[in-house]
């Protein structure tokens, strides 16, 4: 009898989704672009699958398509996918664009944060005296510290229901930095924005950056 344990943790439900769609979530090597909207088709394919939940599912798709590996395969030339692996239409000029941003900001977070973290393993190494020396000379007064740069979405403003209309490109918060996208649908309160990933999302009004 097959199993019915649902499946909560990021990485269990990618390894589901290599082993079920090998020719769409690419588990090794290079990646394909996946189509626009697959959520949707992902959605509908695994509606009787008790081991999976959409939320999930959602998580799991970002998690995959905000990866290195999958933005360094957004590049020029190169045909998005279905879940079975059928090429159904080429990159968009802006998507790309997107990913090679989107790509530089993360890689240059984790050199920061390496760095960051690099003159702590030092200190351990160090004597006691040394190591507070050290850390003196490192670590600048509080109010000489430099202040951190705006967040990114400083530079957005936020949007009102009367500036939303289907095919409208925004940007939407999520996690630390927006994330651009088009509007496709608008119901009430809710606004579904269809990303640059390929992801397709439903938020609030207030989730909506300008």
């Amino acid at each position: 009898m097959e199993s019915t344990e649902k499946l909560t943790d990021t990485n269990a439900i990618l390894a589901y989704l290599y082993e079920t769609f090998p020719l769409c979530f690419i588990k090794e090597g290079e990646t394909k672009p996946l189509k626009i909207g697959l959520f949707q088709d992902l959605a509908e394919r695994l509606a009787d699958d008790s081991k999976v939940s959409k939320t999930q599912l959602r998580v799991a798709l970002r998690r995959y398509t905000s990866s290195w590996r999958y933005l360094k395969g957004i590049k020029a030339g190169v045909q998005r996918v279905d879940l079975d692996g059928i090429e159904c239409g080429e990159l968009e000029q802006e998507h790309i664009e997107h990913a090679k941003t989107t790509l530089k900001e993360s890689q240059e977070k984790a050199k920061a944060k390496r760095q960051a973290q690099a003159p702590k393993k030092e200190a351990k190494r160090t004597p006691r005296a040394e190591n507070k020396r050290a850390v003196n000379k490192r670590v600048p007064a509080k109010k000489d510290r430099p202040t951190k740069t705006p967040a990114p979405v400083s530079n957005f403003v936020q949007a009102n229901m009367s500036d939303l209309s289907p095919n409208k490109r925004v940007n939407v918060k999520l996690g630390a930095a927006p994330v651009a996208g088009v509007i496709i649908d608008i119901k009430k309160e809710d606004v579904q924005v269809q990303l640059d990933s390929g992801l397709t999302i439903k938020v609030k009004v207030e989730h909506i950056l300008l």
